[in-house]
């Protein structure tokens, strides 16, 4: 149990991911919502409610959201890369002792069609790019921001530079600087992060499990803080909607009142 802050500077303790909610982490499988024991769903059934939070994945093709998940959920890390279409996964945390259902949707960075599918039901978004291909970090602004605010333009997000772990691989400069290229930098990241508003930024690598957690609790807690807010709005509204006929009736009084003081039908004292 890890000890993150909120939004508003509170402490708020968020647990390691648990498997389908009640079994321990396995070497690399992924686990989908029809791999959980019936038994487990039963037992939830009496249990306390628990918030859910939908993650979407996104980023160019092959820059490691698959590992990312697979790593965070599995404590494992495939071994071949296998492009994906569409895959969820599941895991349950505990944040500040309330438990959370965390769904993770990787989706894949080249099918157009099917990604708004996904992108409806998010509650926060990875916009993930490679420290190691600077393609992907131009894609962000280019291709992925863009197609994220048309589709879900309040969803909250968080910057993630990948595969930190060949940010100093001596095979990987090679290929770079014969291309002309470079790492992405960290300050690079950070000052996109403020220039997208996104919650939160990290470098992360799935092969070495660095920033790992961070980077998914950073996820799981914008989500909590954002449906909170959302929460404190709609009760004022709704306090509001109470409020607005009182005082509705009482602005009509005192104009009725005024009305009748000009026509002499009553006496003009107001205070």
């Amino acid at each position: 149990m890890e000890e993150r802050r909120g939004g508003g500077g509170e402490p708020r303790l968020v647990s390691d991911p648990v498997c389908g909610g009640d079994c321990t982490p396995v070497p690399p499988r992924r686990l989908k919502n029809r791999d959980f024991p019936l038994s487990v769903k039963r037992r939830r059934s009496g249990s306390a409610p628990e918030h859910k939070v939908h993650c979407v994945l996104v980023g160019d093709g092959a820059v490691g959201k698959t590992s990312l998940i697979v790593s965070y959920t599995t404590n494992g890390y495939p071994t071949e890369y296998v492009p994906t279409a569409f895959d969820n996964f599941t895991v349950m945390v505990v944040v500040d002792g309330k438990p959370v259902r965390l769904q993770l949707c990787d989706m894949a960075g080249q099918l157009e069609r099917l990604r708004p599918l996904c992108y409806r039901s998010a509650d926060v978004f990875l916009l993930c790019y490679s420290v190691v291909r600077p393609c992907s970090f131009h894609n962000i602004t280019t291709k992925w921001l863009p197609e994220i605010r048309q589709h879900c333009p309040g969803t909250p997000l968080v910057l993630v530079g990948t595969q930190l772990d060949l940010r100093e691989d001596v095979q990987v400069l090679i290929h770079l600087a014969q291309n002309q290229q470079r790492p992405v930098g960290t300050e690079e990241g950070r000052r996109l992060a403020q220039e997208l508003g996104a919650v939160s930024f990290a470098e992360c690598s799935a092969l070495t499990q660095k920033n790992l957690k961070d980077t998914f609790d950073s996820a799981i807690l914008a989500s909590i803080q954002q449906t909170e807010t959302n929460g404190v709005q709609q009760q004022q509204k709704l306090t509001l909607r109470k409020k607005t006929p009182d005082k509705i009736k009482s602005l009509s009084e005192t104009w009725w009142r005024k009305i009748n003081c000009l026509m002499g039908e009553q006496n003009c004292e107001f205070k």
